[in-house]
């Protein structure tokens, strides 16, 4: 640090000497009883600062008194750290990087935020992140901590990063103070305790004197800290009680209500919508029983709260739901945990720049290994041991739950990882693998997926904590294969309507085999059954043919003894699968069984249908049942995941792991196609599947990809197409306009063969996508939409079609787009050229005298039609 030629003091030149001298870049941490003994230092150090013209910033941000006003010379800021730790810290140091540097500084009692934050680990974090700033600028600043009032939490990181420690104390209305650290100094007196007479400090050196004084004061050392619960653990004590008291039929309603508040901003969220669901459907009790399950402080995050408060509602809603919903044994890492493992890692600062947009080139990608190779605290990993020796060796997931996630409008759905974990081996080995998967979604907050997320609604800002969601894996273990039954995904609202007699309003499932990540992610090689609940025997498929075509194949399971999840066909899970009552979920398949002769039968030759499940259990009515009730609730459309095991005969249980707000865009209808379109004139034609807001609108940039060039592609050449699109999109002025994305197979898959590889933050600002169901002759890919996908679309408004070529009602004009149509390609990317025969980007202005591209998409009756036209 540059020395300053300034000359500092505290004010007081006695306690100057007791220091050896102020020194720039010292932090003076104050131990007090309660904050007017704080002042006595306070006034004097203000008052120097006037006299010798040096700035003096004051942080104002608890509830006790005022420790200055602006006529004594302070430029004072108004915080207000309920908002969340993330934004008071940036203006924290917003500030102190705005004033330059050698300024005073002064902070109110630091003992309130960890009331505001409800945690003594957030204020340890506080000044370890704060402290360092200071000294950097060469300033001096004074902080106030109540004594024997914080666990080791906060303790010990204040007193490791401070310069200057002092314990302040009043007896017989004298005050003492006893420094406990003075960095850099030393004297033979400087750590006794000395009493203020007058003007100044004098060594207490009579043990009579001393004994008399501090025998009644508790030993503030930081080892007896470990053994203080902080506010996090004093409050749900207080609760504790106050429940106790309850249970005995006391009248402390009143007090339970308070204490139920807090815990629930403590523990659920700060989002007024879903606090005021947790009120009406949790109890101080629920509180109390997450608080027993919980690892470290904090808040559990909204994918946590979604689980419980969807349990909750059904099950005061309706008690039967007990007896239907398998029950959870859950864990909760606190988001505290997450922040702590940023900052005793080194990587908060590393962190905020990548937000920020202003690290270097490659940054991301340094950051989010830092967090892959980070430590956690002693005492958490020995919490984690425990959570492991709870759940033995059944198989567990490590589920993102950060702050903004599964809240209205912000569902990040896929942005974060969620990480299985066999479970199997010894002790130790299970601990390491539990931590590199909370390593993994830890460094997931790091993603460009999910930091492109944030940006674009405006979320880089907000506290965005990551919580973790503990579940044991709902299923059974076959042989050494470990998987549920059934899963899948449930909407309480159908977006997808491919027939009139198909009520949106009941909702609709993706129903899988196996785990239900088919159902949740985009399976690249695979199919899921979509159920309407209102007619679950409506397939969207055609003829019996295309039901065997469009069934699943393969299973996502958990191998044990390989202790990794692995993917296998459907007959190879059956193979080595006993008691699964595979009647349930199989019809037959006659025509694969006689081409397949003996072997065939044995191996339980059949299609993935679900058809039995559907129509002779309660399945259906349940999961009509619990949407309707949920949507209720919320009062908005719901997105839930479950899995579904038998047990006993008929009898099952569904596992409800995951419910959160669905946003649902637009209208249903649109109005009619109009008949007179020459046909020449038309560009494309689909008769569904379409999802998305029915909608007229004009198109002003078409990028087209020619499926049979892209057939011919080296993979290689592909994935520099998906490049290349991304960077057409963002062209400002591609960027500005309506954009239309039409190529073959499927946008945004991780396999190249089936389709574009184009990252969503890739193609984000198109309104439009269709999927061509066409590549080559020898090879025809096929449309395929996961959960997060579909989220994907609708958050970002989006517009699905699927084309196929050849069939009914579809059409695609091929001679027009690739041929006709003058493409803009080079002129906006020179750099494009060599990729000119394979991408067209057309733009409807150069479409002559009739110039212009509309589109009329009904997803009602499942049509679109995009024309040539007057741009209206």
């Amino acid at each position: 640090m540059p020395k300053l030629r300034m000359k500092l003091s505290t004010g007081l030149p006695a306690l100057d000497h007791v220091f050896r001298g102020m020194m720039p870049g010292d932090n003076v941490v104050w131990q007090v009883d309660s904050v007017k003994d704080y002042l006595p230092f306070v006034k004097p150090f203000a008052a120097y600062a006037v006299a010798n013209r040096q700035k003096l910033v004051y942080f104002r941000f608890a509830e006790h008194e005022p420790l200055l006003t602006e006529e004594e010379g302070a430029d004072i800021y108004v915080l207000q750290p309920g908002k969340g730790f993330e934004p008071f810290l940036s203006e924290v140091h917003s500030v102190i990087e705005s004033v330059g540097r050698g300024n005073l500084y002064l902070f109110d009692g630091l003992s309130e935020l960890a009331a505001d934050w409800c945690s003594d680990r957030m204020l340890g974090n506080f000044f370890m992140l704060t402290c360092p700033l200071l000294y950097d600028r060469a300033a001096v600043a004074y902080f106030a901590i109540l004594r024997n009032f914080h666990s080791f939490h906060a303790i010990t990181p204040i007193s490791n990063t401070t310069q200057i420690l002092v314990d302040v104390y009043q007896h017989e209305e004298r005050l003492y103070i006893h420094p406990l650290k003075v960095q850099y100094r030393h004297s033979p007196t400087m750590y006794m305790l000395h009493v203020w007479e007058g003007d100044g400090f004098a060594p207490v050196t009579q043990s009579c004197v001393i004994t008399e004084m501090m025998e009644g004061i508790p030993w503030s050392h930081r080892e007896a800290a470990s053994y203080l619960r902080g506010y996090w653990s004093k409050t749900f004590a207080d609760a504790e009680q106050v429940q106790l008291r309850l249970d005995q039929g006391q009248d402390c309603r009143e007090e339970a209500d308070r204490y139920f508040h807090k815990l629930t901003r403590m523990l659920i969220s700060h989002d007024e919508p879903v606090l005021r669901l947790a009120e009406r459907y949790f109890t101080l009790r629920d509180l109390l029983a997450i608080r027993r399950r919980m690892i470290g402080t904090g808040l559990i995050g909204g994918k946590s709260v979604g689980m419980l408060l969807a349990r909750a509602i059904l099950t005061q809603r309706d008690a039967a739901w007990s007896g239907v919903l398998e029950g959870h044994d859950s864990f909760f890492v606190g988001a505290d945990v997450f922040y702590t493992y940023l900052v005793q890692n080194g990587s908060w600062w590393m962190m905020q720049k990548v937000k920020a947009g202003q690290s270097p080139e490659g940054e991301t990608e340094t950051a989010r290994r830092r967090l892959l190779a980070g430590e956690f605290p002693e005492y958490i990993v020995e919490q984690f041991a425990d959570m492991l020796g709870y759940f033995g060796q059944s198989p567990i997931i490590v589920r993102s739950s950060s702050l903004l996630e599964d809240n209205f409008g912000n569902a990040f759905a896929g942005k974060y990882e969620s990480v299985f974990c066999a479970n199997q081996g010894g002790p130790h080995k299970r601990l390491e693998d539990f931590l590199f998967a909370v390593r993994t979604v830890y460094a997931s907050t790091m993603s460009d997926e999910a930091l492109t997320y944030r940006r674009a609604r405006g979320l880089l800002d907000c506290d965005e904590q990551m919580a973790l969601l503990i579940q044991r894996v709902s299923g059974a273990r076959y042989g050494n294969l470990f998987y549920p039954q059934a899963a899948g995904v449930g909407f309480s609202f159908n977006p997808y309507v491919w027939h009139p007699s198909i009520d949106p309003e009941a909702g609709m499932m993706r129903l899988v085999f196996g785990m239900g990540t088919r159902a949740v992610e985009r399976a690249d090689d695979d199919y899921t059954r979509v159920v309407a609940l209102n007619a679950p025997e409506r397939r969207p498929e055609a003829d019996a043919g295309a039901v065997r075509e469009y069934a699943q194949r393969r299973v996502d399971v958990l191998d044990l003894e390989a202790n990794q999840m692995t993917s296998l066909s459907f007959e190879d899970v059956l193979r080595r699968s006993e008691d699964v009552p595979v009647d349930m979920f199989v019809s037959r398949d006659r025509h694969a069984a006689r081409a397949g002769g003996a072997a065939a039968a044995d191996a339980g030759s059949g299609v993935l249908t679900f058809q039995k499940l559907l129509t002779a259990t309660g399945f259906v009515d349940d999961m009509r049942g619990m949407m309707r009730t949920l949507q209720e609730a919320y009062e908005y459309p719901v997105d839930t995941e479950f899995t579904l095991n038998f047990f006993e005969g008929n009898t099952y249980r569904i596992n409800l792991v995951q419910c959160r707000p669905l946003e649902v865009r637009g209208e249903s209808h649109a109005p009619e196609v109009p008949k007179d379109i020459p046909r020449q004139d038309v560009i494309l034609e689909s008769g569904g599947p379409v999802i998305g807001k029915s909608t007229v609108c004009d198109v002003d940039w078409l990028i087209y990809v020619v499926p049979a060039r892209y057939g011919r592609m080296e993979v290689s050449d592909r994935y520099a197409v998906a490049r290349l699109i991304g960077e057409i999109t963002h062209v400002p002025e591609v960027r500005d306009g309506t954009i239309m994305l039409v190529g073959p197979g499927r946008w945004a898959t991780t396999t190249p063969a089936l389709g574009v590889p184009v990252s969503f933050a890739e193609m984000s600002p198109a309104a439009i996508v269709c999927e061509v169901v066409a590549m080559r002759d020898d090879f025809v890919p096929d449309v395929s939409l996961g959960t997060h996908f579909f989220n994907e679309l609708v958050e970002n408004n989006m517009l699905y079609l699927a084309l196929f070529p050849g069939r009914e009602g579809n059409f695609l004009n091929a001679d027009f787009l690739e041929r006709q149509a003058p493409s803009r390609l080079t002129d906006l990317l020179p750099n494009g050229r060599e990729w000119g025969e394979a991408v067209r980007v057309i733009r409807a202005s150069d479409l002559g005298e009739r110039g212009g591209i509309r589109l009329h998409a009904g997803t009602v009756k499942q049509r679109v039609v995009c024309y040539r036209g007057i741009k209206s």
